[in-house]
């Protein structure tokens, strides 16, 4: 069987591609399980300072995959076992993007609903294309995309986030963009493209500078503000006597290119 999730790295950068494109890259146990691998194993790579997440195929990701979750209905307790197990395998997934030491980047080539929608709102930056859409159609199928809402809350204002989960509509890329959903729209088929080219600029910059910066970003996250400046400060003064930025502020004040010393 061909592998469901594929990794490929050129230049510092992994992409990872949801290779279930027959199945719209839905989410089943083993994608799971394989992402959630494949991510602590970025994570531990020295040589990979930026992660693209993309689908194969005309879509991004439908969300979890419906067909596996309803054959488990004929199981003695109706599928609550396996229920919780794809919650709890994806709430890990999602947890493991966001909280991932290093940028990420959505790459989101067609439909991002449900489950898809959260794992592109879970990661650092998106790109879409244009012919991308994005929707929480739980209540369609009469669920409510409780989990999804979760990381849609966090990537978007909660007036958008309410109106997407209360209505399950689909929005394209435009509304997507206008509400901050995807940092920018490309034309059809330069999504995976754009969020390369982008991935190579932020691997360009020193490793240790962006990660501690990323690591900084979350913390200073539904902090008070004293307590989030008061961090943000030491690790301002941490990275001002870090190689790192005698090399740049000594670059600058030359006016020459920076050389980075090795992270």
């Amino acid at each position: 069987m061909e592998e469901v999730l594929r990794r490929e790295d050129e230049g510092g950068v992994a992409t990872l591609t949801l290779n279930r494109p027959a199945a719209r890259n839905a989410l089943s146990l083993a994608l799971l399980e394989a992402l959630e691998q494949a991510l602590a194993a970025l994570a531990a790579d020295r040589a990979v300072k930026a992660v693209v997440i993309t689908g194969a195929g005309p879509g991004f990701c439908a969300g979890h995959d419906l067909r596996e979750l309803t054959q488990a209905r004929n199981d003695p307790d109706r599928g609550r076992a396996l229920f919780e197990t794809a919650m709890a395998r994806c709430a890990a997934v999602m947890q493991a993007v966001a909280m991932f030491p290093k940028p990420t980047i959505a790459a989101v080539n067609g439909i991002a609903t449900a489950a898809g929608c959260q794992l592109a709102a879970s990661c650092d930056l998106a790109i879409a294309d244009e012919r991308a859409r994005f929707c929480t159609p739980g209540v369609n199928i009469g669920l409510f995309c409780a989990t999804p809402a979760v990381a849609l809350a966090r990537a978007v204002p909660r007036r958008a986030a309410l109106e997407m989960l209360y209505t399950g509509e689909m929005i394209d890329a435009a509304q997507a963009l206008r509400i901050g959903l995807v940092n920018r729209v490309v034309p059809e088929g330069r999504a995976l493209a754009e969020a390369g080219e982008l991935a190579a600029r932020i691997a360009a910059r020193p490793a240790s500078v962006v990660q501690g910066g990323k690591a900084a970003f979350l913390r200073q996250e539904g902090r008070p503000l004293p307590e989030a400046y008061a961090d943000a400060a030491r690790v301002m003064v941490e990275q001002l006597l870090a190689e790192a930025s005698h090399e740049g502020i000594g670059a600058f004040l030359d006016k020459r290119a920076p050389v980075w010393p090795q992270d």
